[in-house]
């Protein structure tokens, strides 16, 4: 079963999107924080991780620049959950170590179809 972790502050939010992931067949771990996102990326070693980046405590840039540098992290693919859906920030995310984003409100089959090609660039990569 593929894992995910989902690092989300807003309740509505992570519990639309858990509840509806799991119903997919995903096996979803839930962080709150950007730090315990970081903690539980490396004690979970989820398949994808779906990271929104303004988060407390640690933000989702800070967390995915941490994620990266990781040994037994830095290959996990990373989805950047946000609503800064300027131009530009793609690039911003990338940079930060995401490897793709998906604009706020979560269009669910587009996250979806984002989830599964991140795992299979993994499984090609």
């Amino acid at each position: 079963m593929t894992k995910i972790l989902l690092v989300e502050d807003h309740e509505e939010l992570w519990d639309f999107l858990s509840r509806r992931l799991r119903r997919r067949g995903f096996d979803v771990v839930l962080a709150h924080d950007g730090q315990q996102g970081v903690e539980m990326a490396a004690a979970e070693k989820p398949d994808v991780i779906l990271l929104d980046m303004n988060l407390p405590v640690m933000d989702g840039w800070t967390a995915a620049r941490m994620i990266r540098e990781g040994a037994e992290t830095a290959r996990i693919p990373i989805i950047a959950l946000t609503a800064h859906a300027m131009s530009g920030d793609r690039e911003k995310m990338i940079a930060a170590g995401c490897d793709d984003y998906h604009p706020k409100p979560v269009d669910f089959p587009q996250l979806l179809a984002q989830i599964d090609a991140a795992m299979l660039a993994t499984e090609e990569g």
